[in-house]
């Protein structure tokens, strides 16, 4: 390892004034830090997803207290986004990991891309099927970010639309 030869601090006026060696050495102290603190944060982030997964792969007990918890959450929900003149509402956003295919049927808009989700996404997929279709709503899921250009998160998002007659 070479030693570093730092040069004597130039005077300019009264006040020391840092060499071009220093300042480079500074700099490169400040990137290392600044790249250290986001290998730490997308650690962190890396963690929260594997537990994010690992709670959304079990799944939650139906019962008629929790349906009828999800279903006046949802109802309220659906009263804003009407009110706000919207006809589509993000009911869930889940990483692509549960799906059996990491979200390739999803991104591709198949017609069989319910069989491939998992855990509770499978149950909200199933809960809407059994209670909001049949009243009318519709179920879109699509990719809705990218990071590093690969899919990743997938929303399913409740749409409505209305015919008057």
């Amino acid at each position: 390892m070479e030693a570093q030869t730092t040069q004597p601090a130039a005077n300019l006026g009264n006040e020391p004034f840092m060499s071009a060696d220093d300042l480079d050495a500074y700099s490169a102290r400040v990137k290392a830090a600044k790249a250290m603190k986001e290998v730490e944060g997308q650690d962190r982030a890396g963690k929260a997803r594997e537990a994010l997964v690992k709670e959304l792969a079990e799944p939650v007990e139906l019962t008629p207290e929790k349906v009828h918890e999800i279903t006046q959450m949802l109802l309220h929900r659906l009263r804003i986004a009407a009110e706000q003149g919207k006809k589509e509402l993000l009911v869930m956003r889940f990483p692509n990991l549960m799906c059996t295919d990491k979200g390739r049927a999803i991104n591709n808009a198949e017609p069989g891309w319910p069989a491939t989700l998992t855990g509770r996404p499978r149950q909200a997929y199933e809960f809407w099927h059994e209670r909001l279709h049949p009243a009318g709503y519709g179920l879109r899921a699509m990719i809705v970010d990218w990071p590093d250009g690969m899919p990743g998160d997938v929303g399913l998002f409740l749409t409505w639309e209305t015919t008057r007659h």
